[in-house]
């Protein structure tokens, strides 16, 4: 009797692991990513140019101290970048994304919602 026990405690626990490794979860919510995709508009940028870069610096070190910026990915043809945001939701990244002063100079900004599988 212990042993038929051991055995169903044994599959009830592997099914557990193997719901929670999928990320269906039900009483652990998983946490979601924001991805942003900023693009500058090259044809416009201020003569300040590395003055602004070290002031965005700043501010995207800060959020990674933080926290609450997980990577941060330069565009090859560099003319933007490309942030990945955690624990926020997408309105709140975009409030975040206007303190940079690379805003002021963007020529687009895309949002979107990830949800992380491993």
């Amino acid at each position: 009797m212990l042993y038929k026990g051991l055995l169903l405690y044994n599959r009830v626990t592997t099914c557990k692991s193997k719901v929670m490794d999928l990320g269906l979860q039900t009483n652990l919510r998983p946490m979601n990513r924001v991805q942003a995709i900023l693009t500058l508009d090259m044809e416009n940028i201020p003569s300040n140019f590395p003055e602004i870069l070290k002031h965005e610096q700043e501010i995207v070190a800060n959020w990674k101290a933080e926290g609450i910026l997980e990577h941060l990915f330069l565009r090859q043809e560099r003319n933007g970048a490309i942030l990945i945001f955690k624990g926020l939701d997408e309105e709140q990244v975009k409030e975040k994304m206007k303190e940079l002063p690379f805003y002021k100079l963007q020529k687009s900004i895309e949002y979107l919602n990830l949800i992380l599988q491993f």
